[in-house]
């Protein structure tokens, strides 16, 4: 029967679903195959009564003719860990790695049993989402338990997760049970897995493994029998009690997160490092001598990195996180990371720097990021590179000019699609990564342009620590900037992630001491320029935006507001002006810069 439960943090119009797991499963390290059992306590949270559920069976999407398999075939830049090109450079013709999977190499989750409250419910699987009719509703603020026997095959490692990656590490064991779907006040998200962007469901994980005794594991959690397993984890001070047999039993627990992930290998080397607060920093490497050097140099950066993110976030609050040599790139995971290691120390670090980052702007603010991949891309890309310029020393006037460099590009193409486009939606791979990262990087960098850095600075912290182990929106970010700041910014959020649209500002004249501002573009911003005068010396100018009906703080001399629907600015000044400057700090996605200064001839 359905329990009903006490959600009193759900209290109001905010609410979250909750889900329970219980896991175990027996791996065999011969064929790749292993079995499992799944308990799930489903609580609904929702006003809603529900009559079905979604599950993701992502290791589905790992066969010839899945959907993931179709999009590779049909997408004109398809990922090159996915695909091969058969033809030439100038003339790509790109094939899937998908589509050549033989029965023995491909991924699968197979459902053998599934019970609700102890009696066989109806499913219908839809390759990557399984589809249940539940035997009776769960009506709101009650819970209910699904018991599900499945069995799983670990495709050939072509993206994210699988076996045997191109660095040799056995299993990779991203995506690899179950999952239930997120159901939010939008409705289900019972979306197919196509390589991207994932959305779960907070809850609390408790993982039982079996797997040969000779291989290392580390993943999500806390490992609760260190001292029956050992492998780096044990107690120097207390004895080993490692079992008989073939097979060691890995037991973890996880509270609130809303993935589980692990990789194991039998030759691992793992180090364990303090950070900041107490949080333990676990690193599995490869036992080749190639990667030692670089692996434990970045023992004492992860540190700094943990450092830079609980000061300029706020505090982790997990205690443990493991940089793990697995997957086929880099990938965040609940308190943990896959990262190739086969890179230079500069790389290990930017991409551990990068991962990390994610631990808190998706596995602890857990945005949709399947509809709003820029919140979490884009914002760790902005933090990890005010990272990388700190403890790196990189003394960058503008820590992520990358970013604006690639976004730029895309701006002044024709390919540019709104950010708020689905992640597995752009027309090619290329426009969303750089959408995405970039784009999505300079919203922030931006923001703080049109609020002040400062504030731009307690927005973050702010957001975070309100918004921590939920689900936050566009809105929300944009709801406590404006607290922070005094200033309106449904314009700034409407025309940047909903639309196209460009800013192009510049100087159309001087004369004498009057200086005519124009917006060329169709994306209107606040104004700061720097003027010389004919006399030698400078002037800051700031020109608030009117529908912000506020303004930042600054020390430059304020005039009055600009309206969007006014072309052109006469800025007026003391002196008999010399040149002019618009955006001297660079922080304003200007795609044409060419005519951002003017210098009027001497005589």
């Amino acid at each position: 029967m359905v329990v009903a439960v006490s959600v009193g943090a759900q209290s109001g119009s905010k609410w979250q679903q909750h889900v329970d797991y219980t896991m175990e499963i027996d791996m065999n390290v011969e064929n790749f195959q292993f079995d499992g059992k799944q308990t799930l306590v489903y609580t609904n949270n929702s006003p809603d009564p529900l009559h079905e559920v979604f599950y993701h069976l992502q290791y589905n999407a790992f066969q010839p003719g899945s959907e993931m398999d179709l999009r590779l075939q049909s997408v004109p830049d398809p990922h090159p860990r996915m695909s091969d090109n058969v033809g030439t450079r100038e003339e790509p013709k790109f094939e899937s790695r998908i589509a050549k999977l033989k029965p023995e190499e491909i991924g699968f989750q197979k459902v053998i049993e599934l019970q609700q409250e102890g009696k066989p419910v109806a499913y219908e699987i839809f390759g990557s989402v399984m589809k249940v009719k539940l035997n009776a509703p769960i009506q709101p603020k009650e819970s209910t338990t699904f018991f599900m026997k499945f069995k799983g095959q670990v495709p050939v490692h072509i993206r994210r997760a699988g076996r045997n990656n191109a660095e040799g590490v056995v299993l990779s064991m991203a995506q690899w049970y179950p999952k239930l779907a997120e159901y939010d006040e939008e409705g289900w998200h019972a979306n197919a897995y196509l390589s991207r962007e994932f959305y779960g469901v907070w809850g609390d994980f408790d993982v039982t493994i079996h797997i040969d005794r000779d291989y290392t594991v580390g993943g999500t959690g806390y490992l609760q029998n260190p001292q029956e397993v050992g492998h780096g984890y044990e107690d120097p001070n207390q004895p080993l009690k490692l079992p008989k047999g073939k097979k060691l039993t890995w037991h973890f627990k996880a509270p609130n997160v809303h993935d589980f992930t692990w990789a194991a290998d039998p030759e691992y080397v793992h180090d364990k490092v303090e950070g900041e607060n107490g949080v333990e920093l676990h690193f599995f490497y490869k036992k080749d001598p190639k990667y030692k050097e670089n692996w434990k140099k970045l023992q004492p950066k992860t540190q700094e990195i943990l450092a830079y993110f609980n000061e300029h976030i706020g505090p982790y609050p997990y205690k443990q996180y493991s940089v793990i040599q697995a997957g086929d790139g880099g990938m965040e995971y609940g308190m943990c990371t896959f990262i190739t290691g086969d890179r230079t120390f500069g790389s290990l670090v930017g991409v551990t720097a990068h991962e990390f980052a994610h631990s808190w702007f998706q596995f602890i603010l857990a945005t949709n990021e399947t509809k709003h991949a820029w919140m979490d891309e884009g914002f760790t890309s902005y933090i990890s590179d005010h990272c990388e310029n700190v403890i790196f020393d990189q003394k960058k006037a503008v820590a992520n000019d990358g970013a604006y460099n690639r976004y730029i590009q895309l701006a002044n193409s024709n390919l540019q699609e709104p950010l708020g486009t689905f992640s597995d939606r752009y027309e090619s791979n290329t426009v969303y990564g750089i959408s995405a990262y970039n784009k999505g990087s300079v919203f922030l960098s931006q923001l703080g342009y049109i609020i002040g850095k400062e504030n731009l600075d307690k927005t973050i912290r702010t957001y975070y620590d309100e918004f921590k182990f939920t689900h936050p929106t566009p809105n929300d970010i944009k709801r406590v900037a404006e607290k922070i700041s005094g200033i309106q910014l449904e314009w700034y959020l409407n025309y940047w992630t909903q639309t196209t649209k460009v800013i192009d500002y510049g100087v159309e004249a001087i004369d004498g001491n009057v200086v005519t501002l124009k917006r060329a573009g169709t994306l209107p911003m606040p104004i700061d320029a720097r003027v010389t005068y004919t006399d030698g010396s400078t002037e800051d100018f700031y020109i608030p935006l009117r529908m912000m009906y506020g303004s930042k703080p600054t020390e430059a001399t304020a005039l009055e507001s600009w309206s969007w629907v006014a072309p052109t600015y006469e800025l007026k000044t003391s002196k008999p002006v010399q040149s002019v400057e618009i955006d001297p700090s660079q922080l304003m996605a200007d795609v044409d810069k060419s005519n951002n200064t003017m210098s009027k001839q001497k005589s």
